[in-house]
C-alpha cells in the first residue's frame, strides 16, 4: 500500500488545484467531453455507454459496470432499488473499490454523486482514469504522469516543430498527436504535408484517423483545443493515454523482435563454426591421404646423391609442410571444443560432424600418418648406410693419411734447428724435455704409419679404383718416416752437450729470483694499496685507515736493505758471464724482474706515500661533514614517522565508527584530508635533506630507523587511504540513493557489519558474512540445501573468490535482483506478438519486424504451417522456436 500513498498525495494536489480551475467552464466542458468519451471507450465493451456524465451514474450501476470492465475483478452485487438509499450503497461499493486500490478519496462522497454534483463527479472520473490508465505507465523507472510525458517526449523526438514539454499548451497545434500516430502507422499520415500554423487541420486529421483505425474515439473536438488559450491537462493527459494503451503492443512487438534476433544471431554463428569445421577436416584428411602414398615408396637410389636428396626432401616435409597441418589439428580439436561449449551454453543440441570426419577418425588418419613417417625415416637411415660403407675404408685411409701429413708439417726442419747455441739452462733443458716428449710422440706415430699401410694393402687386394694414388701416397710417407728418425737422433747429441755448458750460472739466477720475487710482491702490494680507492662511511673507519698507513711507512727501511742485497746478487751475475764470455742469449729463466724495474717501483712508493697522507685528511673532513646530515635527517624523520602512524590508525578508527549521517562523516573525512595534505611542505623539506644525503652517498643512519622510502611509502599509504575512505562514504551514499536505502537501513547495516568484523579489517570473512546475515533474518539452514544457497550468495558477493566481504559488496548484495533468461517458450511467445496473436505467421510479418538477414533465415527455416486455420504461406514458428533449443529438428 505504500507505493500508492505518494501517487495519492500527487493526486490530492490535483484535486486541490483543480477545485478553482474547474470553474472555468471552457475546461470543464473538454473534461465533460473527454471523459464521457473514455468510459464509453470501456463501457461499450459491456454493450452500453452515458450521455451525461453526472446523471447516468448517479444510481451507482453504471459506475460499478465500468470498473469492473476496466479492472476486470468482480465488484459486490449492486442494489436494483429505485430509491436514494440503494443508489448511495451502490456508489459506495464503488467508492470502496476504488479505495482497496490504494487510492484515497479526497472530498468525493456518495452522496455528491447521487445529487449530480458535476464537479464531483468529475473529479472522481479523473481519479478512475488516473488510477488505471495513467498510474500504470512506467518508462525508465518513471511512472504515471512523468512516464507518460517521457514516452510521449521519446517518440515525438525525431518530428520538426514537435516539442512535447507538458500537457496543455504543448498539445495546441496537433502536430503532436499527428506524430504519435506516424511514428508507430506512418502509413496513416502524411507528416510532410502538415502544417505548424493550421492546428485546425492536424487535430482533425489525428482524432478522425485515431477514432478509424486505432480504435480511439474522439474524446475533444479541434475547436476545444484552438479555442482555449491553455486546454485542460487532465483531458488531454486522458486522450494522450488512450494513444499509449494503443501503442503499447507495438513496444511488445519491438522487444520480441529483439529476443528473436538474439537467439537467430547465436544460431547463425553456430553453422557458420559447424562449416568452418567441416572445411577445416576436408582439408586434413585429403592432405593425409595424399602424403600416406609418398611415405609408403621404397624405391632405392643408386647414389649417395641421390639418397641424401631423398633425405632432404623428407627433412623438408618434418619442417615445412607438416607443421602447419599439425596447427591446423590443434585448431580443428579447439574449434570443436568450443563449438560444443556454445551450443551447450546455449541449450542447443551437440554437433555431429559428417561421417568419416569425426575428431576419432582425423587422429586415427593421423596416426597412420605417423606410423608411415616413422617407416620411411628408418628405410632412408638404412640405405645411407648401406652406401657409405662402400667409400667407407678409401675414406678412413684418406683420414689417417692427412692427419699424419699434418702431424709430419714442419717436424724436419724442427729437428734441424740450431737454437740450442744461444738459449740459456733453463731453454736448453726445456728443450731437451720438448725434444723428449717429440721422440715419445713419434714412437707413438709408429701405430698409425703401420695402419695406413695396411689399409692401403686392403685397398690393394679389394681392387679399389683409386688404388695407384693410394700407393703412391703410403710410399711417401714411409719414406719421411725413416728420415724424422735419423735426425731425430743428431738433434739429441746436441741438445746434451750444451745442457752441460750453462748449468755454472744457474744457481746464481735462482737465488736472484727467489729473493726478488716476493720484494717485487711486496713493492706492487704497497703501490696497490696507497693507491686503492677506499670506501668508508664513518670517522671511526677514516680513523682505522689512517692508523694502518702510519704502521706501514714504519717498515720502509728495513725494505730499502732488502733491496740492496738483491742488486749485488745481479752485480755477481754479470761479473761471472763477463769472466768466462758466456752467449746468453736470453735473461734470467727463473724470473722477468730486473733491477731496473726494482728501482722504478722503489721510487713509485715513495712517491705514492705522502699522496696517501693527503687523501686521508680529506676523506676524514668528509666524513664529519656527513655525520652533521644524518643527525639533520634522523631529527625531522623520528617526528614525521610517528605522525603518519598516528594518522593511519585514526583514519582507521574513523571507517569504522559511525557519527553522524553519510555527509557528516564525509564533511568529516574532507576536513581531515585537507589537514594531512597541509602537512606535504614537511615531507617536502625532508626529501631535500635525503637528496643531500644521496648525493654525499651517505648510505646508512644510526640516528634513526626511518628511511625516506619508509616515510614515502607511509605518506603515499596515508593519502590512499584517507582517499579510499572518501570514497567508500562516497559510494555508500550512492548506494544508498540509488537502492532507495534509508539512513537508518544504512546504519543497521553498518552496525551489523562491524560488529562481525572482529579484526576492525573493513572486510568480513565468509563465516563472518553468514553469521551477519543470519542476524539480520536470513535463513540459511545448516544442510546441503543451505550450504549451496550461501555459495551462491559468495559467488555475488566474492566474484573474485578472496575469501572477504566488502562492506559495498554486502550493501549491493541486499538490493541485487536476478537476472532474465530467454527460453523456447518466451522466444514462442515473442513470435506470437509478432503475429499478432495468430498460431502461423507470414513472411512479410518477419519482414517488416526482423532486419533483412534474420528475417530470410527464419523464412528459409521455417516449415509450412498445417494447423486448420492456416492460410497460403502461413509458416510454423512454434516447430522453429522448440528447434532453436535443440527440442525438436530444425
Amino acid at each position: 500500500m505504500e507505493h500508492y500513498d505518494g501517487e495519492n498525495d500527487y493526486m490530492q494536489q490535483e484535486d486541490d488545484w483543480d477545485r478553482d480551475l474547474l470553474l472555468d467552464p471552457a475546461w470543464e466542458k473538454q473534461q465533460r467531453k473527454t471523459f464521457t468519451a473514455w468510459c464509453n471507450s470501456h463501457l461499450r465493451k459491456a454493450g452500453t455507454q452515458i450521455e451525461n456524465i453526472e446523471e447516468d451514474f448517479r444510481d451507482g450501476l453504471k459506475l460499478m459496470l465500468l470498473l469492473e470492465v476496466i479492472s476486470g475483478e468482480r465488484l459486490a452485487k449492486p442494489e436494483r432499488g429505485k430509491m436514494r438509499v440503494h443508489k448511495i450503497s451502490n456508489v459506495n461499493k464503488a467508492l470502496d473499490f476504488i479505495a482497496s486500490k490504494g487510492v484515497k478519496l479526497v472530498s468525493i462522497g456518495a452522496e455528491e454523486i447521487v445529487d449530480g454534483n458535476a464537479k464531483m463527479t468529475l473529479g472522481m472520473i479523473w481519479t478512475i482514469i488516473l488510477r488505471f490508465a495513467i498510474q500504470d505507465i512506467s518508462v525508465e523507472e518513471t511512472s504515471a504522469k512523468e512516464g507518460l510525458l517521457l514516452w510521449c517526449q521519446r517518440k515525438t523526438a525525431p518530428y520538426k516543430n514537435v516539442n512535447i514539454q507538458n500537457f496543455h499548451i504543448s498539445w495546441k497545434d496537433g502536430l503532436g498527436f499527428c506524430a504519435l500516430i506516424h511514428r508507430h502507422r506512418p502509413e496513416l499520415i502524411d507528416y510532410g504535408k502538415l502544417r505548424k500554423d493550421d492546428p485546425m487541420t492536424n487535430l482533425n486529421t489525428a482524432f478522425d484517423v485515431a477514432e478509424k483505425y486505432l480504435d480511439i474515439p474522439k474524446m475533444l473536438d479541434a475547436e476545444d483545443i484552438v479555442g482555449t488559450a491553455r486546454p485542460d491537462e487532465k483531458a488531454i493527459m486522458t486522450y494522450v493515454s488512450s494513444f499509449y494503451h494503443a501503442f503499447s503492443g507495438a513496444q511488445k512487438a519491438e522487444t520480441a523482435a529483439n529476443r528473436i534476433c538474439k537467439v537467430l544471431a547465436v544460431n547463425q554463428e553456430n553453422e557458420q563454426l559447424m562449416e568452418d569445421y567441416e572445411k577445416l577436416a576436408s582439408d586434413l584428411l585429403e592432405w593425409i591421404r595424399r602424403t600416406i602414398p609418398w611415405l609408403e615408396n621404397r624405391l632405392p637410389e643408386n647414389t649417395m646423391q641421390a639418397m641424401q636428396q631423398k633425405l632432404e626432401d623428407f627433412r623438408d616435409y618434418r619442417r615445412l609442410h607438416k607443421p602447419p597441418k599439425v596447427q591446423e589439428k590443434c585448431q580443428l580439436e579447439i574449434n570443436f571444443n568450443t563449438l560444443q561449449t556454445k551450443l551447450r551454453l546455449s541449450n542447443r543440441p551437440a554437433f555431429m560432424p559428417s561421417e568419416g570426419k569425426m575428431v576419432s577418425d582425423i587422429n586415427n588418419a593421423w596416426g597412420s600418418l605417423e606410423g608411415a613417417e616413422k617407416g620411411y625415416e628408418e628405410w632412408l637411415l638404412n640405405e645411407i648406410r648401406r652406401l657409405e660403407r662402400l667409400d667407407h675404408l678409401a675414406e678412413k685411409f684418406r683420414q689417417k693419411a692427412a692427419i699424419h701429413e699434418a702431424w709430419t708439417e714442419g717436424k724436419e726442419d724442427l729437428l734441424q734447428k740450431r737454437d740450442y747455441e744461444t738459449a740459456s739452462l733453463s731453454e736448453i733443458k726445456a728443450l731437451l724435455k720438448k725434444h723428449e716428449a717429440f721422440e715419445s710422440d713419434l714412437a707413438a706415430h709408429q701405430d698409425r704409419v703401420e695402419q695406413i699401410a695396411a689399409i692401403a694393402q686392403e685397398l690393394n687386394e679389394l681392387d679399389y679404383y683409386d688404388s695407384p694414388s693410394v700407393n703412391a701416397r703410403c710410399q711417401r710417407i714411409c719414406d719421411q718416416w725413416d728420415a724424422l728418425g735419423a735426425m731425430t737422433v743428431k738433434r739429441t747429441e746436441a741438445l746434451q752437450r750444451t745442457e752441460k755448458l750453462l748449468e755454472t750460472i744457474d744457481q746464481l739466477y735462482l737465488e736472484f729470483a727467489k729473493r726478488a720475487a716476493p720484494f717485487n710482491n711486496w713493492m706492487e702490494g704497497a703501490m696497490e694499496d696507497l693507491q686503492d680507492t677506499f670506501i668508508v662511511h664513518t670517522i671511526e673507519e677514516i680513523q682505522g685507515l689512517s692508523t694502518a698507513h702510519e704502521q706501514f711507512k714504519a717498515t720502509l727501511p728495513e725494505a730499502d736493505k732488502e733491496r740492496q742485497a738483491i742488486l749485488g746478487i745481479h752485480n755477481e751475475i754479470a761479473k761471472i758471464v763477463q769472466t768466462y764470455h758466456v752467449n746468453m742469449a736470453g735473461t734470467n729463466p727463473y724470473t722477468t724482474i730486473n733491477p731496473q724495474e726494482i728501482n722504478a717501483k722503489w721510487d713509485k712508493v715513495r712517491q705514492l706515500v705522502p699522496q696517501r697522507d693527503q687523501a686521508l685528511i680529506e676523506e676524514h673532513a668528509r666524513q664529519q661533514n656527513n655525520e652533521r646530515l644524518r643527525r639533520q635527517f634522523a631529527t625531522q624523520a623520528n617526528v614525521i614517522g610517528p605522525w603518519i602512524q598516528t594518522k593511519m590508525e585514526e583514519i582507521g578508527r574513523i571507517s569504522i565508527e559511525m557519527h553522524g549521517t553519510l555527509e557528516d562523516q564525509l564533511t568529516h573525512l574532507r576536513q581531515y584530508e585537507k589537514s594531512i595534505i597541509n602537512y606535504k611542505p614537511k615531507i617536502d623539506q625532508l626529501e631535500g635533506d635525503h637528496q643531500l644525503i644521496q648525493e654525499a652517498l651517505i648510505f646508512d643512519n644510526k640516528h634513526t630507523n626511518y628511511t625516506m622510502e619508509h616515510i614515502r611509502v607511509g605518506w603515499e599509504q596515508l593519502l590512499t587511504t584517507i582517499a579510499r575512505t572518501i570514497n567508500e562514504i562516497e559510494n555508500q551514499i550512492l548506494t544508498r540513493d540509488a537502492k532507495g536505502i534509508s539512513q537508518e537501513q544504512l546504519n543497521e547495516f553498518r552496525a551489523s557489519f562491524n560488529h562481525f568484523d572482529r579484526d576492525h579489517s573493513g572486510t568480513l570473512g565468509a563465516e563472518e558474512f553468514k553469521a551477519c546475515l543470519i542476524s539480520l533474518g536470513f535463513d540459511i539452514a545448516n544442510d546441503a540445501q543451505g550450504e549451496n544457497e550461501f555459495s551462491r550468495i559468495m559467488s555475488v558477493v566474492d566474484p573474485n573468490r578472496m575469501g572477504i566481504v566488502t562492506f559495498q559488496a554486502f550493501i549491493d548484495f541486499m538490493s541485487r535482483e536476478t537476472a532474465d533468461t530467454d527460453t523456447a517458450d518466451q522466444v514462442m511467445a515473442s513470435f506470437k506478438v509478432l503475429a499478432g496473436d495468430k498460431n502461423y505467421i507470414l513472411a512479410d510479418e518477419l519482414r517488416r519486424e526482423l532486419p533483412p538477414d534474420q528475417a530470410e533465415y527464419c523464412i528459409a527455416r521455417m516449415a509450412p504451417y498445417t494447423g486448420p486455420d492456416g492460410v497460403p504461406g502461413a509458416l510454423d514458428y512454434m516447430s522453429f522456436s522448440t528447434a532453436l533449443y535443440g527440442e525438436s529438428d530444425l
